[in-house]
């Protein structure tokens, strides 16, 4: 066998997972065929057992799901899937009912159908160690717990107890499950494991899990307990409130959680069947699991960084500018151990920049989510300065200073010069042409943008954007720096707005033409959350400053000008700059924009009524598809329009990016991928649509349609 190892001996049979050619245990097909090998075979040596033990060959205990034979799935697999689904669990309770103990040996990570293989074991020991992980992902990948992952952890734990961990994933080291009653022993190492199973089977010569107890009680009740029957009554809405109907997977999961704990255990696991067979097969399900797990692994593994030698961690950074930006970035780099020199034009300036670290640290001692020492030695690794000198022997200096190329200039010729040996400089520039800023570098070769999000310490991604000149050695020194501080690294090229600041631009445009053509701003922001984006346009713009977008707005306007050029603004930028220079609405920092924003704190935000009686139209009418579409479509066609100029050159780096640093929806996979998902000849015909109703930002041209082709998904 392929995948599975079989040896009896001494009245124990070993079920050793040890897929060929792969660095991980799957539920590939040929692991499917070979446990109901393995499965007979035990049938046929009950006698002669005693014990049986479930091992890997493995670094890891078993990965789950084999991801890439799901992606080749179609509707009309369903019905086979869920007879796969079935007879794999058929396998699991042939081995759980023997009457004989199962004891399974988690040497490594056990995740999704890993972690329902470990479940399959009476008896769970687990080396203990920090970085092994377990628990039930699937619903980040669209898809549910099917192998009996629902109703063991429902029955193990009850419906309350096995939310987070089925609805939202949560994940759990050695130490919390041996805690939750999950794994029952840890052992320091791999080699312990063995030893200490034959023991536990020596010590027990029959065993069965506590659902095949005539007197099993669920904890905490059935759904027919009146208390959490009353606690069911409103989850339902709370989910729906949260996945706005776009993610079929969590609702699935609730589903199949009350539905199986008030029927027996076998027919829950059918219930349970049922519902994967339908997900797997699913639009959803297919997007997330491409870009979740595929195109992450493609830039964790890094596909996008230039070949180098050895991994690079600066030892020293500077940071220039210690205001909202610089303070954020000063406080991830301190928390992940890098020694941080946070400058600006004042100490007083710089102290209050990091007292920005000292207040999110705070929070995290206050909920006993840090120690005391642990905060004083990250803030100890932030030095406030309001001297240039002070950044002497620095390995990195970033700027993030205020979007003016003058100011950017200025700062760079006087830091620059204070780097170490073979040390780069980079920009934090969210919009500004690297290429351009430069100029100002006397190595342009060692300068690259890298371009952060706020809040940087929620904010995953990173942007490392090459210039013309900027070599791969420093492309890859900064996708490097970027992993090394626990971010997520895209690789782009130059342009302005670069890509996620220029797709973003279309969005919140996109939506503010819509004021402009008279549809209500209430309308628009409800499209804008029906489509799945995590605010409507007109409360990002306000967030971002429109004052900011005007800015831009001049300084494009200016450079294009400076280069003999014209620039055309769009329906939706010239309503901001009307909102900015006719109405003095700068955005929420200003505490007006689209929304007035009240000064007492407890009060809520809300439209601005001149804005109907500024921009309405009487009879106006329109469709909600339609502007759902709009928002999306007008995201997607920029995407790829970003793909066919070469400013992107990978489509992982557009869906990841897409997602993680615009919050295009998560369901669609991102911005590639909605177009691959909604089928290549159909996106291209509603964007042709659009565009003739809505303008030529909904345009494909030849060259845009050749990238989409070109790119697309071999599945």
């Amino acid at each position: 066998m392929k995948t599975i190892q079989y040896t009896l001996a001494d009245g124990i049979a070993t079920i050793t997972f040890d897929e060929e050619g792969s660095q991980v245990n799957t539920m590939c097909e040929q692991w499917q065929r070979e446990l109901v090998e393995v499965t007979a075979q035990v049938l046929k040596d009950k006698e002669a057992i005693r014990g049986i033990l479930l091992a890997s060959g493995k670094n890891t205990f078993f990965a789950g799901a084999d991801l890439k034979a799901t992606m080749r799935l179609t509707p009309a697999d369903g019905p086979r899937v869920f007879q796969e689904i079935e007879q794999t669990k058929k396998c699991f309770r042939t081995l759980e009912t023997l009457g004989k103990p199962v004891v399974s040996c988690l040497n490594g990570t056990a995740l999704g159908g890993g972690w329902e293989v470990a479940l399959v074991g009476h008896y769970r020991i687990a080396v203990d160690h920090q970085r092994i992980q377990f628990g039930l992902p699937e619903i980040t990948l669209g898809l549910i717990p099917g192998a009996s992952g629902i109703t063991k952890m429902t029955r193990l734990l009850g419906l309350m107890g096995a939310q987070p961990f089925i609805l939202e994933s949560k994940l759990f080291g050695p130490r919390e499950a041996l805690e939750l009653g999950l794994v029952h022993e840890l052992v320091p190492d791999a080699q312990a494991l063995r030893p200490a199973a034959l023991a536990f089977i020596d010590g027990h010569p029959e065993a069965h899990h506590p659902w095949d107890d005539k007197n099993y009680k669920m904890p905490g009740g059935t759904p027919a307990n009146p208390k959490v029957a009353g606690m069911l009554a409103v989850a339902p809405a709370v989910l729906k409130q949260k996945t706005r109907g776009l993610y079929p997977a969590p609702e699935a999961a609730l589903a199949a959680m009350v539905e199986g704990a008030q029927v027996d255990f076998d027919t829950a696991l059918r219930i349970e069947s049922r519902y994967l067979a339908r997900l797997i097969v699913s639009p959803v399900a297919r997007n997330m699991i491409n870009t979740f797990f595929f195109d992450m692994n493609a830039i964790k593994s890094g596909q996008s960084r230039p070949p180098r030698a050895e991994k690079y961690k600066p030892q020293k950074v500077g940071i220039l500018g210690a205001g909202m930006m610089g303070a954020g970035i000063a406080y991830v780099q301190a928390s992940r151990g890098v020694a941080t020199v946070l400058k600006d034009v004042s100490l007083d300036k710089a102290e209050a920049g990091k007292a920005h670290s000292a207040k999110l640290t705070q929070q995290r001692v206050e909920k006993g989510r840090m120690s005391a020492f642990d905060q004083t030695a990250l803030l100890s690794r932030i030095s406030a300065s309001g001297s240039v000198d002070d950044l002497a022997g620095c390995d990195l200096i970033i700027e993030a200073v205020f979007e003016n190329r003058e100011l950017k200039a200025r700062v760079t010729q006087e830091a620059e010069p204070l780097l170490a040996p073979g040390g780069f400089f980079a920009s934090n520039t969210s919009t500004l042409p690297i290429s351009g800023l430069a100029k100002a570098s006397a190595h342009p070769e060692k300068f690259v943008g890298i371009h952060f999000f706020s809040p940087v310490d929620k904010m995953k991604l990173v942007e490392i954007i090459r210039g013309k000149q900027t070599d791969d050695d420093t492309v890859a020194r900064a996708f490097d720096y970027v992993q090394a501080i626990g971010k997520i690294p895209i690789v782009v090229n130059d342009s302005r707005g670069f890509f996620t600041s220029r797709v973003f631009g279309t969005f919140v445009m996109e939506g503010a033409a819509m004021v402009g053509e008279g549809i209500p701003a209430a309308v628009v922001e409800q499209a804008g959350l029906q489509a799945g984006m995590p605010v409507g346009p007109l409360a990002v713009l306000d967030e971002t400053a429109l004052s900011l977008s005007v800015h831009v707005l001049d300084q494009t306007r200016a450079d294009l000008r400076a280069e003999g050029g014209t620039y055309i603004a769009t329906p939706g930028e010239l309503l901001v700059e009307r909102m900015v220079k006719e109405f003095d609405r700068n955005g929420r920092a200003a505490g007006a924009g689209f929304y007035d924003y009240p000064q007492d704190k407890g009060a809520k935000k809300t439209l601005w009524p001149e804005l109907q009686a500024l921009f309405g139209k009487p009879g106006v009418s329109w469709d909600m598809q339609d502007l759902k579409d709009r928002l999306l479509y007008r995201q997607a066609v920029e995407t790829a329009r970003c793909l066919s100029e070469n400013v992107l050159t990978s489509v992982h780096d557009a869906n990841i990016g897409s997602i993680f640093g615009i919050g295009f929806p998560a369901w669609t996979g991102g911005a590639m991928q909605f177009i691959y998902g909604t089928g290549i000849e159909a996106f291209f015909a509603r964007a042709e649509a659009l565009a003739a109703r809505y303008g030529p930002g909904f345009v494909l041209t030849s060259r845009v349609k050749d990238a989409i082709l070109t790119h697309r998904p071999s599945w």
